[in-house]
């Protein structure tokens, strides 16, 4: 596998750990080094592999760049579009081959359940390709069957199905699918809501004279700003209601501020209906050091947010009484 380096932390555990045990190799690219993407394909890469915005960097993956890599190497490009939700983009219409969600987050939309979704579009070449005799050729676990035969738009979809969740069991309840369907029909409602909320949060931020940095591509300063602009609904607002800012503070100043808020609620969720903020210097990365969290792109003062659907104004205030109580906790 070739991945994109602005991955969740998640699925970097996911390459570089966890899949290594099975025989399963992973090179990491910077997203936008398109050099980078064509020299680490070798003759048994399988998939490209990247987050439409990188969580919670919000690099913005050129899909029809990576796409076009991708093809001329008879391989298939898988996108994450967690973040972005397909209202925000349509990976598909950008030369994507498969898409996944964590449903968990935007698609159900309530933080209310565990599950994802993964889907074929229909698009790659199995049999061109040539590197996927899993597909291609006769399989005895289904009695001889040919998948790209038996299916001639979703051969990887069939297989998944039928083998994955036959052998491995990630088989939803049902009563999680209804919550998630119950979710989606209200996406485009709630996502125009998340992005005007989040446009609001990162203006207010971006004037706070305690505030070093704000990590969303509307900032004109963002190395991702034009790119979201073109592949986005939106533009840059598109970038979705998920991102980091910086506080000109310490670690005692990150934990003040989470500790000051009455609205958000510190949890390591993102896409709820609800404000989200954690302070990963005080929790998901609390046992590194300081020059460890510099080396992994995160300093003391590090927030992350996910804006919810509540009124702007009261989230901009909870925010002020916030900042106002981490600057006093230096004093």
């Amino acid at each position: 596998i070739v991945a994109s380096t602005a991955l969740y932390g998640g699925s970097q555990n996911l390459l570089h750990y966890t899949m290594r045990r099975f025989g399963i190799e992973t090179t990491f690219v910077k997203p936008g080094d398109f050099d980078g993407w064509r020299a680490a394909i070798r003759p048994n890469t399988k998939l490209l592999f990247g987050e439409t915005v990188g969580n919670p960097g919000l690099d913005v993956l050129d899909i029809p760049a990576v796409s076009d890599i991708a093809h001329a190497a008879g391989v298939p490009l898988l996108v994450d579009s967690t973040l972005t939700s397909p209202y925000l983009i349509k990976p598909f219409d950008h030369g994507a081959d498969l898409v996944y969600h964590s449903a968990t987050k935007f698609l159900s939309g309530h933080g209310t359940v565990i599950g994802g979704v993964v889907v074929d579009g229909g698009s790659f070449d199995w049999e061109r390709s040539g590197r996927f005799a899993e597909l291609t050729q006769a399989y005895d676990g289904f009695h001889g069957m040919v998948f790209s035969e038996e299916s001639t738009v979703g051969a990887f979809l069939l297989r998944a199905r039928r083998e994955g969740l036959r052998d491995f069991g990630a088989s939803m309840s049902p009563h999680t699918a209804w919550l998630i369907l119950q979710g989606i029909e209200t996406l485009p409602l709630r996502m125009e809501r998340h992005v005007d909320n989040t446009q609001k949060v990162v203006e207010f931020l971006a004037e706070h004279p305690f505030v070093a940095r704000v990590g969303h591509p509307l900032m004109p300063s963002h190395p991702s700003h034009a790119l979201a602009g073109r592949l986005l609904r939106h533009g840059a607002r598109g970038a979705g209601a998920v991102f980091s800012f910086d506080l000109r503070g310490s670690r005692a100043q990150g934990k003040a501020f989470v500790e000051g808020l009455r609205l958000f609620s510190h949890l390591a969720n993102v896409g709820d209906c609800r404000s989200l903020v954690i302070h990963p210097a005080s929790t998901t990365h609390f046992r590194m050091t300081d020059e460890a969290l510099a080396g992994a792109g995160i300093s003391q003062g590090t927030i992350r947010l996910s804006i919810g659907l509540e009124d702007p104004a009261d989230l901009i205030d909870d925010l002020k009484r916030a900042l106002k109580a981490a600057e006093k906790a230096e004093a």
